[in-house]
């Protein structure tokens, strides 16, 4: 049968009520939906990073909407559309500084768009052989990029979260007995512990949590003065546990902290998981692209001895979301772990390894969108240098920042800055005197406990303010106002501004 035959019958078999929009209405969707996009990363920086009150009660018409049985019109859903734009909290304006959140490139959210029109389920290379290819291809960039290893192996992911999941569940495999997947835990002898930093992401007790281990068993280690892990008190805590006839088998690093930006000593701790026979993971969520900075490289010395270590490209390589990414040296390790109970339906029969590669193989999901085109667009489009550069940019304003914040009368600086994260609190010239004569620790305690709250009031105040937004991290017991600095379009006088919003914010409370 010929195409030309085929053609013919499928169009008069097509359904009267088909999707299928003709080339008139395809140009309107997709020059309205162009037309926004770049008007918004014109125009990202005159919008308010929080949406102010009325925009939020806006929001009333869309929650309370009726669908209809037939469509609208494409003007009338754009025009709807721009009321969620201006109730939205806009990660990409050059003032937000909250979490972890980079703004998207214009090359990285164009390639989200192609992703979703081709629409490929990326679970293996038969079912998507060019998706397999761009991810296998960017996946060796990335570990190129932090200096990992030409040998590693890897796959996209939805974050750091289900990165870390997949990174304990592979560590655990290997170092339990063979029939622990069919068993459980039963199999194993004794309680398995994990050893991270007090700082760790909440992400990694609650892998443990999810895989039966219980949060009891991550055992969290004391931090130095930088926030860094205390490798005296892990060997010590280690050999307790020894003792005591657990079986540790699992050693976390963080590589770039949420609250701080610390960077654990990794070569120390690679060591220490040597002597002991431990799976080291090391989880650079945040981080691991700070290493493309000349200037930070030194922190991340050790990386490279990790079995396994996750990014997440949408936190600092200004990737759109989701694109987190695991990345392993061991690929024959990650594929024990997920290899037995294999339904038949989605058995591999191919014959050419390249052809029976599979990311079900090294993964929890099974349905993956193709996270990989944005990457493979945007590191195309930007290059190495100036992506490098433009981390390097946001590690400077957060030291920049922490200076105007130590030589000033009413900040105090609360963490060393290490990557582009900075910790500091308002401190009003009455307070401070008071702290600097309290006379006993009830005194100095109660006084902390005022800081503290005022301090949170002038936090939800600045965010609410529209101006700017920052989040905030518990440091020693102490509240912090926290400036976590991710995006190409910050500059200086953003900083000093957001120090001005925040004086202005704390006088207006104080007279209150």
């Amino acid at each position: 049968m010929s195409e030309e035959t085929i053609s013919r019958e499928e169009e008069s078999a097509a359904p009267l009520s088909s999707l299928d929009v003709d080339e008139g209405a395809m140009r309107a969707l997709s020059e309205s939906a162009v037309a926004i996009v770049s008007e918004y990363f014109s125009d990202i920086s005159a919008r308010r990073v929080f949406p102010g009150q009325p925009s939020i009660e806006g929001l009333a018409k869309i929650r309370d909407a009726r669908l209809g049985d037939e469509g609208e019109a494409v003007e009338r859903i754009m025009e709807d559309f721009r009321l969620l734009l201006d109730a939205s909290r806009h990660n990409g304006h050059p003032r937000f500084f909250g979490y972890i959140a980079s703004p998207a490139t214009p090359a990285g959210a164009y390639a989200d768009l192609l992703a979703s029109a081709l629409n490929q389920n990326v679970t293996s290379w038969r079912s998507a052989p060019a998706a397999t290819e761009v991810e296998r291809a960017v996946v060796g960039w990335l570990a190129e990029m932090v200096g990992y290893g030409s040998d590693s192996a890897g796959l996209l992911t939805s974050g750091g979260s289900l990165a870390n999941l997949t990174a304990l569940l592979i560590a655990h495999r290997s170092r339990s007995p063979q029939d622990v997947a069919s068993k459980g835990l039963r199999a194993v002898d004794a309680p398995m512990t994990v050893y991270a930093s007090e700082q760790v992401h909440l992400s990694i007790p609650k892998a443990a949590d999810v895989l039966g281990l219980g949060r009891e068993q991550v055992r969290l280690i004391e931090t130095d003065d930088a926030f860094r892990l205390d490798v005296k008190r892990l060997r010590e805590r280690i050999d307790a546990d020894l003792r005591e006839g657990l079986k540790p088998f699992c050693l976390v690093a963080n590589a770039g902290t949420v609250n701080t930006g610390a960077v654990d000593p990794i070569e120390e701790i690679a060591d220490v998981a040597k002597e002991y026979g431990l799976w080291l993971h090391v989880d650079g969520a945040y981080g691991a692209p700070a290493s493309l900075d000349d200037g930070k490289r030194a922190l991340f010395r050790g990386i490279e001895r990790a079995d396994s270590l996750s990014m997440d490209a949408h936190k600092w390589l200004y990737a759109p979301v989701d694109c987190g990414c695991l990345l392993f040296r061991d690929a024959a390790a990650a594929r024990q772990a997920f290899s037995p109970g294999e339904a038949d339906y989605i058995k591999v029969h191919e014959r050419l390894e390249r052809e029976a590669f599979a990311f079900w193989d090294y993964g929890i999901e099974l349905s993956r969108r193709f996270r990989a085109l944005k990457l493979w667009m945007m590191l195309r489009y930007y290059g190495r240098r100036r992506l490098a550069e433009a981390i390097a940019h946001d590690n400077s304003l957060a030291e920049y920042l922490a200076e105007r914040v130590r030589v000033s009368e009413d900040f105090q600086l609360l963490a060393p800055v290490s990557l582009s994260i900075c910790c500091f609190r308002y401190v009003p010239a009455r307070l401070r005197s008071q702290l600097e004569e309290a006379g006993s620790e009830d005194e100095r305690k109660a006084l902390e406990r005022e800081l503290d709250e005022l301090n949170a009031r002038v936090m939800h105040s600045v965010q609410r303010g529209g101006l700017a937004y920052v989040s905030n991290a518990t440091l020693r017991g102490r509240f912090a106002l926290r400036a976590c600095i991710t995006n190409f379009r910050t500059t200086r006088a953003d900083m000093d501004g957001t120090l001005a919003i925040i004086r202005e914010a704390a006088r207006d409370l104080e007279i209150e």
